[in-house]
Formats: structure tokens, C-alpha cells, sequence
């Protein structure tokens, strides 16, 4: 790294992967934030640039090196940062410690974790290095590639597992196996360990009566509302069974509920018909929310909420292996959370891998005339949310905003300085549903458009 290039990064100021420490005397603060990038993406920490971006340097010789390696050192797992010196006088030199994302995480400095969360290095919660630990077991280690225990062949819905391979096959995405036994079937799909099921074949294959006693979590909840929010069920249902027939469930719903526009062409005789919400679109988020949810949550589901200006789809569970919402409308890694029901998926041809899945659900919904569509992660649930064209968002300085957040950001323009959330409710009408105002206030923080300082009672929301 050159000296042109740390005065290019510094130029931008300090970020979540970029931290600047005015001489190795902090060099203690420093490790915390080196523990803390390896928590997550990695970075850089800059000695001898001050927190306002004065590039100073500072005198280094080989005990200053040591002394901050020695100190790095007190990261565990070990951790091994590359570490260099740049010249900028002639007696004085900056330090740069680059991190890459470690592979071991979580990792502690002196029996604490750290994460960074913006430009600052915070103590992680228990919740945050417990999910880290998982995702670190995860290759090894799934809900999803256990046993079954109790569960034979004859739990499972063969019929199902036939179609499946004749899908493949007819598809290109799957040899024909020779054997048609239904043990080979299902070690051809990866589906059996020595002689075990695997859960993951219970989820994909089993019987809706065994499911229900067994694994009452398969299970799918639709709705359609009258209004915008959960006031008044038109229709409420709910269905155990595996993931195809979830699939099938969900989509006969969809098809059923949402209103169908019809025209005629010039030259044509047959009537177009065009749903509101893009089929492909919703089926797409569906089996995405099938492959990825989490299975070990025994009271969990995956949901289909109609509303008069929107569709949500909605998958219990968290978002893994540092992605945000952002970035699955960006060309990212395919992860997901089980791996092997995400396979089957795609061997049938419902799926498509290497993280093209959120990026072809925007693409069918603006090429329908939909507003782009959001992802949201809440409470360990993750929301796909298409708007309505009609009802929905209408597009604002690049951002799809509905008239209740364009009102909240009027509110804050109007004001100048920071509000509580109970004065943006009164001005907007103290008969709006405060939880609804501060998910939008969320959402405007994550687009960037407003901050949030303090906690609890005493935070505070303003206009960026």
C-alpha cells in the first residue's frame, strides 16, 4: 500500500472497514478493532491519522512493530494481520494493518467479542456470538443433516420423490441414477447418511400426518387483509405439509386472491389476463423463504400476507454469514442456510443457485410495473415486500417511499432538529399505529435518509 493510497482512503473518513488511531500508544483500542473486523468483513486500521483525518505519522521502529503485534496477539484464535509501514517524512510513518474476515469467528481480545457496527467498535451481544458460532458449525454441523430420527420410507411421499428425479433428469440437472430403488433415489439427492433419513428429506418428502405430529414447524400461514394492516382477516388459513406441497399451497392462494387485470390486443381475440403481483416473482421469494428459513425453530413458519397495497412474504429465521438486505438485490454468494434443501430445489428446477434469486424477484417485479421491491430483516424474520403499482410507494429522489414515510420525512425537514418517535406519531395523528411509524423510521435509516441517536425512551430520530 502506497502513501497515495492511504491519503485516498482517508479522504472518505473512517467507515466500518477503515478505523484511524493517532499513534500505536492506542494500540490497545486498536486490537479491539482488528478483533472486531474479523468479526466481520475485515479492513483497515491506520496508525498516525488522527480522528479527523490528519495524516501526521508518527516515529516507528522494530519495537513498535513488535509491541503492536504482541498486542494482536492477545486475539483469540490467533489472528496473523498483515502489517506495513509507509514513509511520509523523513522520520515519520504511518502503520497500516490490513484484517481480512477471519475464518475462526467469533473472535475475543482479552475474553470479549467485538463487532463493528458503522465507524464504531462495539461489545458483541451473547445473541450475536452465539449466531456466529453457528454459522461457523454450519458446514459440519445443521439442523438440516441430522437424522430423522423414527422416520422410514414410509413417512415419506414417494410419488413426490419420483417426480423429483424425473424433473431433474428432464431438466439436464440430474443423471439418470440407473436404480430406480427409492433408498438410491434418495442417496442420489444427497438425502441419506449411512442408513439415516436426513431431516432435510422430512422436510422436502414427508406425509402431512406424520409432519404434523413430527415437525409441526413445515408450515405455511397465508392471509389477505382488508386495509393496510392486521386489523380484519378477509382470509386467514394455515397448512402443514412438506415443502412442495407448501409451495403448491402457497401459490393456489396466490392465484386465488390477488386481482387479475384483463385487456384485449389489437389483432387478438384472447384476453390477457396479468395479476397484480408478478407470479414468478412471489413463487420465487416462496422457495427462497422454503430453502433458507430456519428449521430448528419448532413454532416457526413461513407466511403469505395479502394487503390492499402490498404482498408480503415472510420466512422465520436471520440472515447469515454477514448479508444485508441491500445486498441481495446486488450479484452476491449463494449461502444458503440449508444447503441441502436449497440443492433439491434447484435439481427440480424451481430455483436458480449462485445468488440470483433476490436479483431475478426485482427484475420480474419492475418489469411488471411494480415499484422495485424490499427485503427486510426483523426480530430474526426476513420479509420480501412487493408494493402495489396502484396503492403501494410512489418513487421519491431515487427511493420508493410510502405517503406515510414521505409524511415522516416532511415532519423532520419541518422540525430542523432531532424527535422522539412519540412526537412524530402526534404530529402525524396519534391514532397511526406507533410500531408501524418506527418500522418505517427503520427503513428510512437503512436507505440512509435519517439517524437515530440515544436508546429506548431518549432516542432520537433526525433528517440526514
Amino acid at each position: 500500500m502506497t502513501l497515495d493510497d492511504i491519503l485516498s482512503m482517508v479522504s472518505k473518513g473512517e467507515t466500518e472497514m477503515l478505523e484511524f488511531k493517532t499513534s500505536t500508544g492506542m494500540r490497545k483500542e486498536a486490537a479491539k478493532t482488528v478483533c472486531a473486523m474479523l468479526n466481520k468483513r475485515g479492513g483497515y486500521v491506520i496508525f498516525g491519522v488522527t480522528p479527523d483525518c490528519k495524516v501526521l505519522g508518527q516515529q516507528v521502529s522494530d519495537s513498535t512493530i513488535e509491541r503492536l503485534s504482541a498486542e494482536i496477539l492477545r486475539i483469540d484464535p490467533p489472528a496473523f494481520p498483515e502489517i506495513n509501514r509507509i514513509l511520509v517524512t523523513e522520520n515519520m510513518e504511518l502503520i497500516s494493518v490490513r484484517v481480512l474476515p477471519g475464518t475462526s469467528q467469533p473472535y475475543q481480545y482479552q475474553g470479549t467479542s467485538y463487532l463493528r457496527v458503522g465507524n464504531t467498535t462495539m461489545k458483541m451481544t451473547f445473541e450475536q456470538q452465539n449466531r456466529l458460532l453457528l454459522e461457523r458449525m454450519h458446514g459440519e454441523q445443521r439442523w438440516e443433516n441430522q437424522p430423522a430420527n423414527g422416520w422410514t420410507l414410509d413417512h415419506l411421499d414417494i410419488g413426490e420423490i419420483r417426480k423429483t428425479v424425473a424433473d431433474a433428469i428432464e431438466n439436464g440437472r440430474l443423471t439418470d441414477p440407473g436404480s430406480m430403488s427409492n433408498m438410491d433415489l434418495l442417496r442420489g439427492l444427497g438425502l441419506i447418511q449411512g442408513d439415516n433419513i436426513l431431516r432435510a428429506a422430512a422436510v422436502l418428502f414427508g406425509k402431512v400426518e406424520f409432519l404434523k405430529a413430527m415437525m409441526p414447524q413445515c408450515l405455511l400461514r397465508v392471509a389477505r387483509f382488508r386495509g393496510t394492516d392486521r386489523s380484519e382477516f378477509l382470509d386467514n388459513r394455515q397448512f402443514i405439509g412438506n415443502a412442495f406441497v407448501l409451495l403448491e399451497n402457497a401459490m393456489q392462494f396466490l392465484l386465488n386472491t390477488i386481482p387479475i387485470a384483463s385487456s384485449f390486443e389489437s389483432g387478438r381475440i384472447e384476453r390477457i389476463d396479468k395479476p397484480l403481483y408478478p407470479p414468478l416473482a412471489v413463487r420465487e421469494a416462496l422457495a427462497n423463504a422454503l430453502c433458507h428459513r430456519d428449521y430448528s425453530i419448532g413454532g416457526g413458519s413461513i407466511g403469505l400476507a395479502i394487503y390492499d397495497d402490498r404482498l408480503e412474504v415472510t420466512s422465520i429465521g436471520a440472515l447469515h454469514f454477514g448479508i444485508t438486505p441491500n445486498e441481495l438485490f446486488k450479484p452476491h454468494e449463494s449461502r444458503p442456510w440449508n444447503p441441502i434443501i436449497a440443492r433439491v430445489f434447484y435439481t427440480r428446477g424451481i430455483i436458480e443457485q449462485w445468488g440470483r434469486g433476490t436479483i431475478k424477484i426485482a427484475e420480474l417485479a419492475t418489469s411488471a410495473g411494480l415499484p422495485h421491491p424490499e427485503i427486510e430483516e426483523y426480530h430474526d424474520c426476513v420479509t420480501v415486500r412487493f408494493w402495489n403499482s396502484e396503492n403501494g410507494t410512489l418513487k421519491c429522489d431515487d427511493y420508493f417511499l410510502t405517503e406515510q414515510q414521505k409524511a415522516i420525512i416532511k415532519i423532520l425537514k419541518q422540525s430542523g432538529d432531532a424527535m422522539a418517535l412519540r412526537h412524530i406519531r402526534t404530529t402525524l395523528g396519534s391514532q397511526i399505529d406507533e410500531r408501524r411509524i418506527g418500522k418505517d423510521l427503520v427503513f428510512l435509516k437503512r436507505k440512509g435518509l435519517v439517524k437515530l441517536s440515544g436508546v429506548g425512551r431518549g432516542a432520537l430520530w433526525k433528517l440526514i
